[in-house]
């Protein structure tokens, strides 16, 4: 399955390293394709240097080392598929869409109210719950 993660979970694996990030890292590199999306990427580069004050030096090495494929995100978008609370969001759910990801797996709470038929939209847990 095509699986996309949104930026809080990678900032969770590259920041916060724990047991639950490292067991869905590794299930999704050995059994999934891992998508991130160009806008994920700058908004990662940007918190990164700016809220957690970590080296973006270590950001490549770590995102380098990453089994990932990335896809481009649309600068701007014409017509609404779905409504979101945060429009900042909207271009990464609209980029996993666009791509036909299969899963979304995110932190972040604006995405509980969307109702969208694909990707499945899943936190951490709910993954690892599902899928192991």
């Amino acid at each position: 399955m095509k699986v996309m993660l949104d930026t809080n979970i990678l900032i969770s694996a590259f920041v916060f390293k724990s047991k639950k990030m490292n067991e869905l890292i590794y299930k999704l590199s050995k059994e999934h394709e891992i998508i991130i999306c160009s806008y994920t990427v700058e908004e990662l580069e940007k918190l990164i240097d700016t809220k957690f004050k970590v080296s973006l030096k270590d950001l490549d090495e770590f995102l380098k080392n990453f089994p990932f494929n990335l896809v481009y995100s649309p600068t701007s978008v014409d017509n609404k598929l779905f409504s979101i609370r945060d429009k900042n969001d909207y271009i990464i759910l609209h980029t996993a869409i666009i791509e036909d990801v299969d899963i979304f797996i995110t932190g972040d709470k604006d995405f509980d109210d969307i109702n969208i038929e694909k990707p499945e939209i899943m936190s951490v847990t709910d993954f690892l719950e599902k899928y192991s």
